[in-house]
């Protein structure tokens, strides 16, 4: 029996459907909204224009935006395969035009689902999985975020102090997070000396801190020129010399003002 493809590409507010015959031509192309009474209309008429010949649907997406067309179609028993975006990617250069357009994409998705047989049905998630789907996404956009930081602390650090970038693993490490909250020069490190910051670690409840210790000296040791973003920032206000006041006393702990950017490293020590 003949059989008719239904391509979708799904968007958030708008999808484009195109449905083809077993040889490839265009007998349907309409763009809809993603609400119920359209996309329960586009199904009415694309059933209606198959009559007794099966329909296969296929879609580039399998949530977000077309979790309401997915819903529906499941409830109307509707065959639905889906198609990954990075396959259509790929499948487009096979294709006619330079343009890019969502009819086109709708076409290459429908023409897809005929001609290969690899493609697996989608089935509706249960109640489940769509529960799990929020704190499996904001684990993933934390890890993301802790990775975005520790790149670009790594990139400031490489910038006036490339001993210590080189000298720890700042994603696996969490001693040299540790470390980074109250030493980040090579100058801080070689007035605290390897007792002082080894005993200054264990406070802080750091494994391994003589080893630690050893390794941040090593580097401050192999490094004795200043670079600029390096000092610490020095207050001044209107009509006073550009200098440090007397009456605030150095910290031999303060943190340096960094020129290239901010990095909370307590948000990333506690992730």
């Amino acid at each position: 029996m003949p059989e008719l493809w239904a391509g979708i590409d799904a968007g958030e507010t708008h999808h484009h459907c195109v449905v083809i015959d077993a040889d490839g031509g265009r007998l349907l192309s309409r763009r809809v909204s993603n609400e119920e009474t359209a996309l329960l209309a586009l199904i009415t008429d694309v059933t209606t224009l198959a009559g007794p010949v099966p329909v296969t649907w296929a879609v580039d997406l399998n949530r977000g935006g077309a979790a309401l067309l997915l819903a529906l179609l499941a409830k109307h028993d509707q065959r639905l395969l889906y198609i990954p975006g990075r396959t259509i990617y790929h499948a487009a250069a096979s294709y006619r035009g330079e343009g890019k357009t969502d009819g086109k994409d709708a076409a290459i998705i429908a023409d897809q689902a005929r001609m290969r047989r690899d493609l697996q049905p989608l089935v509706p998630g249960d109640e489940l999985s769509a529960d799990l789907r929020v704190p499996t996404s904001r684990r993933t956009d934390l890890v993301c975020d802790r990775t975005r930081h520790i790149n670009r602390l790594r990139a400031q650090r490489g910038e006036y102090f490339p001993a210590l970038e080189r000298a720890f693993d700042y994603s696996a490490s969490k001693a040299a997070l540790v470390l980074l909250t109250g030493y980040q020069t090579p100058a801080a490190l070689r007035r605290c000396g390897e007792s002082g910051l080894e005993t200054w670690l264990r406070n802080r409840k750091v494994r391994n801190a003589a080893s630690v210790a050893a390794t941040a000296i090593e580097a401050a040791n192999a490094q004795h020129t200043t670079i600029a973003g390096q000092q610490p920032a020095r207050t001044w206000s209107p009509g006073s010399p550009m200098r440090r006041s007397r009456s605030t006393p150095r910290s031999p702990n303060s943190t340096p003002s960094l020129k290239t950017g901010f990095v909370n490293i307590n948000t990333l020590k506690s992730s």
